[in-house]
């Protein structure tokens, strides 16, 4: 009996390894909700990820807090975006990486595929995630950034990243195949901010922001007039607001055609350098941008599926 007892007490102590004392999930902190997304998508499990910038926040302003510096200071890895987005903490990022694993994710993209910048000559405009295209390449570099960090993991990252990639070739197909739908004549889109230059390139939008690459540009009263009198002359009839962006400017361009006797409408609200709420597809970088396609889509003309690709968005078309 008591020999018994030994063997089933040792056997449970072999045991251990396998569960209680099984490696911790690779504690990482993002700046933006879109890589967020990337490194939980592809580190599933073996990660436990925090973003610093929620729904409707601004990264080209946005400051780290208190809480921010205690979390990538505690933190295995710390990924942000680079290519000046943020703008406010791109210091911090350098000063911090000199004592932590510090990824700037999105400076691995090719800059010969980078717009230029509109207000600094040697800087890019860093929206990149408005392409499925541009956006694989930093979903490479989360999993070339987390497999440096774990070794160990790198088949479960390898193959995680592959099945994110499908996906977003599978949006990528249905932002062709819904863009394409809107009349030739239809195809501009007016933001708040000039976030979707490389939406516009990849399928053949003329796009105009009210405000610069970066949000801290002014709009000017000549810019706004400028944009009412295209409004006007084009006869365009919807115009779209931003989730992260105030609506001022975009009333201030509404009325102004009004004044001139040209009625136009909020063709709907975009997601523009932030995602959803968390919890939501939306919330995510495909439902962002599932959003964003069917809602342009739908406004300037195109028949588009009412809850988007996946039929998974929150609200009808």
């Amino acid at each position: 009996m008591i020999r018994r007892s030994f063997f089933a007490a040792l056997t449970f102590v072999v045991a251990l390894p396998l569960t209680v004392w099984a490696e911790a999930p690779l504690k990482v902190v993002a700046s933006t909700g879109m890589i967020a997304d990337a490194a939980r998508q592809v580190g599933g499990d073996q990660v436990e990820v925090q973003g610093l910038m929620g729904p409707g926040v601004d990264p080209h302003a946005y400051r780290q807090t208190r809480s921010d510096i205690v979390a990538m200071t505690r933190a295995d890895l710390i990924l942000w975006h680079g290519l000046y987005l943020e703008a406010q903490m791109e210091d911090f990022f350098h000063d911090l990486g000199r004592k932590r694993t510090v990824v700037a994710v999105a400076e691995s993209v090719d800059k010969s595929k980078l717009r230029a910048h509109d207000d600094y000559a040697d800087k890019f405009d860093p929206h990149v995630w408005m392409s499925p295209a541009l956006w694989r390449d930093v979903v490479v570099e989360v999993q070339k950034a987390l497999t440096e960090a774990r070794p160990e993991a790198a088949d479960i990252f390898n193959t995680n990243a592959q099945a994110h990639l499908a996906e977003i070739d599978q949006l990528e197909a249905y932002a062709k195949q819904a863009l394409v739908a809107v009349p030739e004549n239809n195809r501009i889109l007016v933001t708040a901010h000039d976030a979707f230059g490389y939406f516009g390139a990849d399928y053949g939008y003329e796009v105009m922001g009210i405000q610069g690459i970066s949000t801290q540009s002014e709009a000017g009263l000549n810019r706004i007039g400028e944009l009412v009198d295209t409004l006007v002359d084009k006869q365009l009839k919807a115009v779209f607001v931003e989730s992260s962006v105030s609506d001022r400017s975009m009333r201030a361009l509404i009325e102004g055609a009004a004044a001139k006797g040209h009625e136009v409408g909020v063709g709907g609200e975009l997601y523009s350098d932030a995602m959803g709420e968390p919890g939501t597809y939306e919330g995510t970088y495909i439902g962002m941008l599932d959003h964003n396609i069917t809602v342009i889509a739908g406004a300037l003309g195109a028949e588009v599926p009412d809850r988007g690709m996946n039929g998974r968005l929150s609200a009808g078309f």
